[in-house]
Protein backbone atom coordinates (compact mmCIF):
# COMPACT_ATOMS: atom_id res chain seq x y z
CA UNK A 1 0.00 0.00 0.00
CA UNK A 2 0.66 3.69 -0.28
CA UNK A 3 -0.05 6.32 1.87
CA UNK A 4 0.69 10.54 1.27
CA UNK A 5 1.28 11.89 4.07
CA UNK A 6 1.63 15.60 3.99
CA UNK A 7 3.09 17.96 6.77
CA UNK A 8 5.10 14.89 7.52
CA UNK A 9 8.43 16.99 8.40
CA UNK A 10 6.74 18.74 10.88
CA UNK A 11 6.18 18.05 14.53
CA UNK A 12 3.19 15.10 14.74
CA UNK A 13 3.87 14.05 10.99
CA UNK A 14 7.05 13.33 11.44
CA UNK A 15 6.18 10.76 14.61
CA UNK A 16 3.65 9.29 12.53
CA UNK A 17 5.71 8.85 9.24
CA UNK A 18 8.41 6.64 12.09
CA UNK A 19 5.32 5.42 13.43
CA UNK A 20 4.35 4.17 10.23
CA UNK A 21 7.50 2.56 8.82
CA UNK A 22 8.26 0.64 11.97
CA UNK A 23 5.13 -1.05 12.41
CA UNK A 24 3.52 -1.60 9.33
CA UNK A 25 5.87 -3.46 6.65
CA UNK A 26 3.45 -3.23 4.16
CA UNK A 27 2.79 0.68 3.93
CA UNK A 28 5.08 2.62 1.38
CA UNK A 29 5.00 6.96 2.52
CA UNK A 30 5.11 9.34 0.13
CA UNK A 31 5.94 12.67 2.63
CA UNK A 32 4.56 16.04 0.75
CA UNK A 33 5.81 19.37 2.59
CA UNK A 34 6.24 22.51 1.76
CA UNK A 35 9.48 22.68 3.93
CA UNK A 36 8.30 25.93 5.74
CA UNK A 37 10.23 27.25 9.04
CA UNK A 38 8.41 24.45 11.32
CA UNK A 39 9.22 21.74 8.50
CA UNK A 40 12.96 20.59 9.27
CA UNK A 41 14.54 17.70 7.02
CA UNK A 42 16.31 16.49 10.33
CA UNK A 43 12.74 15.46 12.47
CA UNK A 44 13.16 11.85 9.32
CA UNK A 45 16.84 12.22 8.65
CA UNK A 46 16.50 8.39 10.15
CA UNK A 47 14.60 7.58 7.46
CA UNK A 48 15.53 9.82 4.95
CA UNK A 49 17.18 6.17 2.85
CA UNK A 50 14.13 3.99 4.13
CA UNK A 51 13.14 1.87 0.64
CA UNK A 52 9.42 2.26 1.79
CA UNK A 53 10.13 6.25 1.97
CA UNK A 54 9.80 8.91 -0.58
CA UNK A 55 10.04 12.47 -0.30
CA UNK A 56 8.36 15.22 -2.30
CA UNK A 57 8.72 18.50 -2.01
CA UNK A 58 5.83 20.78 -2.71
CA UNK A 59 2.48 22.82 -1.19
CA UNK A 60 -0.91 21.55 -0.33
CA UNK A 61 -2.43 24.82 -2.26
CA UNK A 62 0.05 23.76 -5.63
CA UNK A 63 -2.70 20.82 -7.21
CA UNK A 64 0.08 20.52 -9.68
CA UNK A 65 2.49 19.23 -6.67
CA UNK A 66 -0.58 17.15 -4.93
CA UNK A 67 -1.13 15.43 -8.20
CA UNK A 68 2.46 15.01 -8.62
CA UNK A 69 2.91 13.01 -4.80
CA UNK A 70 -0.62 11.25 -5.42
CA UNK A 71 0.59 9.91 -8.94
CA UNK A 72 0.11 6.17 -9.48
CA UNK A 73 -2.79 6.53 -7.01
CA UNK A 74 -2.65 6.38 -2.89
CA UNK A 75 -4.60 4.04 -0.62
CA UNK A 76 -4.83 6.49 1.87
CA UNK A 77 -4.13 10.46 2.74
CA UNK A 78 -3.35 11.73 5.73
CA UNK A 79 -3.22 15.48 6.03
CA UNK A 80 -0.65 16.89 8.96
CA UNK A 81 -0.19 20.72 6.17
CA UNK A 82 -1.04 23.33 8.51
CA UNK A 83 -0.33 26.27 9.93
CA UNK A 84 -0.28 25.89 13.84
CA UNK A 85 -0.03 28.52 15.90
CA UNK A 86 -2.19 30.79 17.25
CA UNK A 87 -0.30 33.97 17.95
CA UNK A 88 0.96 33.91 14.02
CA UNK A 89 -2.46 33.49 13.18
CA UNK A 90 -3.53 36.37 15.00
CA UNK A 91 -1.06 38.54 12.56
CA UNK A 92 -1.56 36.86 9.17
CA UNK A 93 -4.70 35.07 9.27
CA UNK A 94 -4.70 34.93 5.28
CA UNK A 95 -1.63 32.61 5.88
CA UNK A 96 -3.92 30.26 7.90
CA UNK A 97 -7.29 30.08 5.46
CA UNK A 98 -4.79 29.63 2.61
CA UNK A 99 -3.16 26.59 3.95
CA UNK A 100 -5.32 24.80 6.38
CA UNK A 101 -8.36 25.78 4.32
CA UNK A 102 -7.97 25.72 0.71
CA UNK A 103 -5.26 23.69 1.27
CA UNK A 104 -7.34 20.88 2.35
CA UNK A 105 -9.61 21.47 -0.45
CA UNK A 106 -7.04 21.05 -2.79
CA UNK A 107 -6.55 17.59 -1.04
CA UNK A 108 -9.52 16.40 -1.13
CA UNK A 109 -10.43 16.89 -4.93
CA UNK A 110 -7.16 14.95 -5.22
CA UNK A 111 -8.76 12.12 -2.83
CA UNK A 112 -11.18 11.95 -4.73
CA UNK A 113 -9.01 11.32 -8.14
CA UNK A 114 -6.23 9.43 -6.97
CA UNK A 115 -7.17 7.77 -3.53
CA UNK A 116 -8.97 4.53 -3.42
CA UNK A 117 -9.07 4.90 0.67
CA UNK A 118 -10.04 7.14 3.42
CA UNK A 119 -9.10 10.96 3.57
CA UNK A 120 -7.37 12.03 7.44
CA UNK A 121 -8.06 15.31 8.49
CA UNK A 122 -5.68 16.00 11.29
CA UNK A 123 -6.96 18.89 13.19
CA UNK A 124 -7.50 20.41 16.99
CA UNK A 125 -9.92 20.87 20.18
CA UNK A 126 -9.16 24.13 19.92
CA UNK A 127 -12.46 24.54 16.91
CA UNK A 128 -15.09 23.54 19.95
CA UNK A 129 -14.03 27.30 21.83
CA UNK A 130 -13.57 27.89 25.14
CA UNK A 131 -15.53 25.18 26.98
CA UNK A 132 -16.14 26.24 30.79
CA UNK A 133 -16.92 23.26 31.99
CA UNK A 134 -17.68 19.83 30.69
CA UNK A 135 -16.19 17.97 27.69
CA UNK A 136 -17.10 18.77 24.27
CA UNK A 137 -17.91 15.61 21.87
CA UNK A 138 -17.32 14.83 18.54
CA UNK A 139 -21.04 16.50 17.89
CA UNK A 140 -20.78 19.83 19.54
CA UNK A 141 -21.29 22.66 17.81
CA UNK A 142 -17.97 24.88 16.47
CA UNK A 143 -17.28 27.85 18.00
CA UNK A 144 -13.58 28.78 16.96
CA UNK A 145 -12.26 31.99 18.66
CA UNK A 146 -8.85 32.45 16.88
CA UNK A 147 -8.22 32.51 13.28
CA UNK A 148 -6.32 29.42 13.45
CA UNK A 149 -8.94 27.48 14.91
CA UNK A 150 -11.41 29.40 12.45
CA UNK A 151 -8.92 27.86 9.44
CA UNK A 152 -9.03 24.64 10.99
CA UNK A 153 -12.78 23.85 11.17
CA UNK A 154 -13.45 25.39 7.63
CA UNK A 155 -11.25 22.34 6.70
CA UNK A 156 -13.09 20.02 9.10
CA UNK A 157 -16.42 21.27 7.26
CA UNK A 158 -14.85 20.71 4.31
CA UNK A 159 -14.04 17.41 4.93
CA UNK A 160 -17.99 16.50 6.30
CA UNK A 161 -19.28 18.44 3.31
CA UNK A 162 -17.32 16.07 0.65
CA UNK A 163 -18.34 12.99 3.00
CA UNK A 164 -21.73 13.77 2.74
CA UNK A 165 -21.59 15.32 -1.38
CA UNK A 166 -19.43 12.82 -2.52
CA UNK A 167 -19.59 10.13 -0.21
CA UNK A 168 -15.89 11.03 0.13
CA UNK A 169 -14.33 8.23 2.77
CA UNK A 170 -13.45 11.17 5.20
CA UNK A 171 -11.97 10.72 9.02
CA UNK A 172 -11.19 13.78 10.93
CA UNK A 173 -9.52 13.88 14.13
CA UNK A 174 -9.23 17.08 17.00
CA UNK A 175 -6.42 16.36 19.27
CA UNK A 176 -5.56 18.16 22.38
CA UNK A 177 -2.12 20.16 23.08
CA UNK A 178 0.48 17.43 22.08
CA UNK A 179 4.53 17.85 23.34
CA UNK A 180 7.44 16.12 22.88
CA UNK A 181 10.37 15.76 21.06
CA UNK A 182 11.06 17.57 17.27
CA UNK A 183 8.63 20.39 18.44
CA UNK A 184 9.35 23.60 17.01
CA UNK A 185 10.14 25.94 19.88
CA UNK A 186 7.55 28.53 19.65
CA UNK A 187 4.58 26.73 21.50
CA UNK A 188 4.70 26.81 24.91
CA UNK A 189 6.80 23.41 26.34
CA UNK A 190 9.72 23.62 24.21
CA UNK A 191 9.81 27.31 23.83
CA UNK A 192 10.08 27.01 28.00
CA UNK A 193 12.53 24.12 28.18
CA UNK A 194 14.43 25.50 25.78
CA UNK A 195 14.78 28.85 27.89
CA UNK A 196 14.82 27.58 30.80
CA UNK A 197 17.98 25.57 29.56
CA UNK A 198 19.91 29.35 28.51
CA UNK A 199 18.85 30.63 32.14
CA UNK A 200 16.46 32.94 30.37
CA UNK A 201 12.95 33.40 31.64
CA UNK A 202 9.88 32.47 30.42
CA UNK A 203 6.52 34.52 29.21
CA UNK A 204 3.36 33.37 31.03
CA UNK A 205 -0.03 34.84 29.83
CA UNK A 206 -2.01 36.60 31.98
CA UNK A 207 -3.06 34.64 35.01
CA UNK A 208 -1.64 31.48 34.07
CA UNK A 209 -4.81 29.89 34.69
CA UNK A 210 -5.65 28.69 31.04
CA UNK A 211 -6.57 24.62 31.48
CA UNK A 212 -5.13 22.55 28.88
CA UNK A 213 -5.22 18.76 28.14
CA UNK A 214 -1.78 17.24 27.77
CA UNK A 215 -0.33 14.81 25.04
CA UNK A 216 2.44 13.09 24.37
CA UNK A 217 3.30 13.51 20.81
CA UNK A 218 3.89 9.61 20.39
CA UNK A 219 0.49 8.46 21.98
CA UNK A 220 -1.15 11.45 19.24
CA UNK A 221 0.57 9.84 16.07
CA UNK A 222 -0.70 6.34 17.55
CA UNK A 223 -4.01 7.73 17.50
CA UNK A 224 -4.23 9.13 14.29
CA UNK A 225 -3.19 5.42 12.52
CA UNK A 226 -5.78 3.76 14.98
CA UNK A 227 -8.57 6.09 13.15
CA UNK A 228 -7.20 5.89 9.70
CA UNK A 229 -7.08 1.64 10.00
CA UNK A 230 -10.25 1.56 12.18
CA UNK A 231 -12.36 4.67 12.18
CA UNK A 232 -16.11 5.08 10.81
CA UNK A 233 -16.20 7.40 7.43
CA UNK A 234 -17.81 10.57 8.16
CA UNK A 235 -16.80 10.30 11.55
CA UNK A 236 -15.12 12.82 13.71
CA UNK A 237 -13.36 11.56 16.88
CA UNK A 238 -11.68 13.44 19.75
CA UNK A 239 -8.11 12.86 20.87
CA UNK A 240 -7.53 13.10 24.55
CA UNK A 241 -5.01 12.60 27.33
CA UNK A 242 -7.07 13.15 30.31
CA UNK A 243 -3.87 15.02 31.44
CA UNK A 244 -5.23 18.48 32.13
CA UNK A 245 -3.18 21.39 33.75
CA UNK A 246 -3.10 24.48 33.81
CA UNK A 247 -0.72 26.93 32.45
CA UNK A 248 0.72 28.01 35.29
CA UNK A 249 1.15 24.93 36.89
CA UNK A 250 2.88 23.45 33.66
CA UNK A 251 5.03 26.47 33.86
CA UNK A 252 6.13 25.92 37.34
CA UNK A 253 6.78 22.18 36.98
CA UNK A 254 9.10 23.02 33.26
CA UNK A 255 10.91 25.45 36.09
CA UNK A 256 11.39 23.20 38.37
CA UNK A 257 12.10 20.17 36.30
CA UNK A 258 14.69 22.62 34.74
CA UNK A 259 16.55 23.56 37.76
CA UNK A 260 15.50 27.02 37.80
CA UNK A 261 13.21 29.49 39.92
CA UNK A 262 9.90 30.46 39.50
CA UNK A 263 10.85 33.88 41.21
CA UNK A 264 13.55 34.73 38.78
CA UNK A 265 12.26 32.58 35.51
CA UNK A 266 8.55 32.89 35.34
CA UNK A 267 7.90 36.82 33.49
CA UNK A 268 4.21 37.71 33.48
CA UNK A 269 3.23 38.80 29.75
CA UNK A 270 -0.03 40.54 28.79
CA UNK A 271 -2.82 37.66 28.38
CA UNK A 272 -3.21 36.95 24.20
CA UNK A 273 -6.31 38.17 22.65
CA UNK A 274 -9.57 36.38 23.16
CA UNK A 275 -7.38 33.48 24.92
CA UNK A 276 -10.07 30.40 25.06
CA UNK A 277 -9.59 29.43 29.12
CA UNK A 278 -10.33 25.70 28.89
CA UNK A 279 -10.44 22.97 26.36
CA UNK A 280 -11.59 19.90 27.37
CA UNK A 281 -12.34 16.78 25.16
CA UNK A 282 -14.18 13.15 25.59
CA UNK A 283 -12.48 10.55 23.69
CA UNK A 284 -14.16 7.72 24.41
CA UNK A 285 -15.34 7.45 20.65
CA UNK A 286 -11.70 7.03 19.87
CA UNK A 287 -10.78 4.25 23.38
CA UNK A 288 -13.59 2.21 21.71
CA UNK A 289 -11.36 1.71 18.62
CA UNK A 290 -8.83 0.20 20.97
CA UNK A 291 -6.46 3.40 21.72
CA UNK A 292 -5.74 4.67 24.85
CA UNK A 293 -2.22 7.08 25.81
CA UNK A 294 0.57 4.95 26.80
CA UNK A 295 2.84 8.08 28.03
CA UNK A 296 2.10 9.35 31.76
CA UNK A 297 2.17 12.65 31.38
CA UNK A 298 5.42 12.85 34.36
CA UNK A 299 7.56 10.48 32.49
CA UNK A 300 6.43 12.45 28.85
CA UNK A 301 7.70 15.57 30.48
CA UNK A 302 11.15 14.16 31.72
CA UNK A 303 11.56 13.00 28.19
CA UNK A 304 11.21 15.90 26.84
CA UNK A 305 13.01 17.81 28.76
CA UNK A 306 15.81 15.06 28.24
CA UNK A 307 15.52 15.00 24.45
CA UNK A 308 16.06 18.89 24.47
CA UNK A 309 18.76 18.41 26.59
CA UNK A 310 20.68 16.18 24.33
CA UNK A 311 19.90 17.81 21.75
CA UNK A 312 20.94 21.76 20.73
CA UNK A 313 21.56 21.17 17.36
CA UNK A 314 18.36 20.43 16.67
CA UNK A 315 16.19 23.32 18.63
CA UNK A 316 19.57 26.18 18.38
CA UNK A 317 19.12 27.10 14.85
CA UNK A 318 14.70 27.07 14.83
CA UNK A 319 15.38 28.81 18.32
CA UNK A 320 17.31 32.08 17.21
CA UNK A 321 14.20 32.48 14.73
CA UNK A 322 11.79 32.92 17.40
CA UNK A 323 14.11 34.63 19.95
CA UNK A 324 13.41 38.61 18.97
CA UNK A 325 9.35 37.63 19.26
CA UNK A 326 10.51 36.09 22.62
CA UNK A 327 12.47 38.79 24.20
CA UNK A 328 9.58 41.54 22.92
CA UNK A 329 7.49 39.22 25.19
CA UNK A 330 9.44 38.79 28.15
CA UNK A 331 9.83 43.31 28.30
CA UNK A 332 6.11 43.36 28.00
CA UNK A 333 5.77 45.23 24.36
CA UNK A 334 1.68 45.61 23.81
CA UNK A 335 -0.08 42.88 22.67
CA UNK A 336 -1.47 45.05 19.86
CA UNK A 337 2.74 45.72 18.29
CA UNK A 338 3.40 42.39 19.40
CA UNK A 339 0.94 39.49 19.14
CA UNK A 340 3.01 36.96 19.25
CA UNK A 341 5.57 36.97 21.47
CA UNK A 342 4.16 34.07 24.24
CA UNK A 343 3.36 30.69 23.43
CA UNK A 344 0.07 28.43 23.20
Amino acid sequence: MRWLVTGGLGFIGSHFVRLVLQERPDVEVVNLDAVTYAGNPANLASVADHPRYRFVRGNVCDAAAVAKAAAGGVEAIVNFAAETHVDRSIVNPQAFLQTDALGTLVLLETARASCAGPFLQVSTDEVYGDVPSGESLEHDPLRPRSPYAASKAAGDLLGLAFHATYDAPVLITRGCNTYGPNQFPEKIVPLFVTNLLDDLPVPLYGDGQQVRDWLHVEDHARAVLTVLECGQPGNVYNIGAGAPRTNHDLTRLLVERCGRSAATHIARVADRPGHDRRYAVNCAKLRALGWQPRVPFDEGIARTIDWYRANESWWRPPKERVAQRTREALIGVPRGDNPRGGAQ
